[in-house]
């Protein structure tokens, strides 16, 4: 049984609509991540949750109690903002132990929870500094110890990361997936990041226009993508439309006017779609000599070559339209290059 649902929850500003009919269901003690482009309604969904806005229809469900009309201070939730939102004229200490006190606990319990908190945060020792004196990653750990510290029903995170540097980003979502796990603790995570939900959920739901396309492991979305908007938005660049498909034993057959390609059949790509998707590192390149004609293979011819470090990306010219492919090799291919592509069955993911 989830201990979060919303069920056909709908918000709107005025008559537009940014939550239409919205379900999801959150099992207890599992991260999940909100991902998709700006507007797509996933930081609407945490304000929801939290309680800082109204569902106009639709009901919120958080261990088999209805919270659609809870307001926000009476919910044991705790919340870490994008900007940390420190109370700058108070120490470390005073700062992680303000919901304790707006909730009347005695001192000697305060002092108790909060030195625990600092130590799962490893801030032990940080309690007398003042925010001026923390670095961006510090300060985030007190906001997050401060959620932490009021033992929350949930914990819920907007965009924590996106005020740090990359490798301080990297470090901090490490930090926080070993709190989350070790407290064991039901966690809402929003972020436009994709690499970064998908270090750290035990699933993600990628939004589009108020809607989830896909809820699924990190793993498996990586991998099958559902639609083409999914595949689109986690780096599936390359789409064939084919005209026809058929069950061929362990593939699937499709055809474009005279071209063949298999699939190989999986329970991702069983929906009937007749709409292939690749990424660019995914599909081989060679020279014609390298790469015989056959099945799942195109000839092509070089359009645009761009350096990338450690690989080239290529835009190839194709009778199926332009196909963007890496490869890593010493000396690039010069444009009007003749080449051949090959689109692996079990790489070939087909889309709704």
């Amino acid at each position: 049984m989830a201990l979060l649902s919303l069920e056909n929850v709908s918000v709107a500003y005025e008559q537009n609509y940014i939550l239409k009919d919205f379900n999801l269901n959150i099992e207890k003690g599992k991260l999940i991540s909100l991902l998709g482009p700006s507007g797509c309604g996933k930081t609407t969904t945490l304000r929801l949750i939290a309680g800082f806005l109204e569902a106009r229809d639709g009901k919120f469900m958080l261990n088999g109690k209805d919270y659609t009309r809870v307001p926000v201070n009476k919910r044991n939730f705790g919340f870490v903002f994008q900007s940390y939102a420190l109370f700058p004229h108070l120490s470390v200490y005073d700062n992680v132990a303000f919901g304790l006190r707006l909730r009347k606990v005695n001192e000697a319990e305060i002092s108790k929870r909060v030195h625990h908190i600092l130590d799962v945060v490893s801030l032990a020792g940080f309690e007398k500094r003042f925010p001026k004196a923390l670095s961006g990653g510090q300060k985030q750990r007190v906001a997050i110890a401060r959620a932490l510290v009021i033992e929350p029903d949930l914990l819920l995170f907007d965009e924590p990361l996106s005020n740090l540097d990359a490798n301080l980003r990297v470090n901090m979502r490490v930090e926080i997936r070993r709190i989350q796990q070790e407290l064991g603790i039901t966690t809402v995570y929003v972020s436009h990041d994709q690499e970064e939900c998908f270090s750290i959920s035990d699933q993600v739901a990628i939004m589009n226009k108020g809607i989830i396309e896909q809820l699924d492991s990190p793993s498996t979305i990586f991998k099958y993508p559902k639609t083409e908007f999914v595949a689109r938005f986690i780096g599936f660049n390359n789409f064939i439309h084919f005209d026809d498909r058929r069950e061929a034993g362990d593939d699937i057959e499709l055809k474009t006017g005279d071209i063949v390609f298999r699939v190989v059949k999986n329970s991702a790509n069983a929906n009937g779609s007749k709409k292939g998707a690749i990424r660019p590192d995914d599909v081989v390149m060679g020279t014609p000599e390298e790469l015989p004609a056959g099945g799942n293979s195109l000839p092509g011819r070089v359009k645009v070559s761009t350096f990338l470090g450690r690989s080239y990306q290529y835009v190839v010219e194709t009778a199926l339209g332009d196909f963007t492919v890496n490869k890593e090799m010493e000396l690039p291919y010069l444009n009007g290059r003749e080449v051949r592509l090959q689109f692996p069955g079990e790489k070939l993911v087909l889309v709704e």
